[in-house]
């Protein structure tokens, strides 16, 4: 699954209005894995907040997110990484896809 052009830059416009749902401070453990898939599962489109004081190592975090949930990374700016991962079944009340699209 690889976003274009057109898509990331829509995702963008959408994130950009969006706060962060979790914020790691201390690595990753059992709990945040499973907020952060069911918050991909629910809004699709979300906003994560890394605190770390190093670039690679942050970068590192994001990536191993986004291939252990099968998400893509739309956006990383500071410590704000915006990642998608589609629905099977998309809840319009909480999709932020859906709701931006209406």
């Amino acid at each position: 699954m690889s976003l274009d052009n057109k898509q990331q830059k829509q995702f963008r416009s959408i994130g950009h209005h969006l706060s962060p749902i979790v914020i790691i401070a201390n690595g990753i453990n059992e709990n945040i894995n499973s907020e952060i898939d069911r918050a991909l599962n629910d809004h699709e489109l979300i906003k994560i907040k890394v605190h770390s004081n190093d670039r690679d190592e942050k970068k590192a975090l994001v990536e191993s997110i986004c291939k252990s949930h099968k998400a893509e990374l739309v956006q990383l700016i500071g410590h704000v990484a915006l990642i998608y991962k589609p629905a099977k079944n998309p809840n319009p009340k909480l999709s932020n896809i859906l709701r931006h699209n209406q």
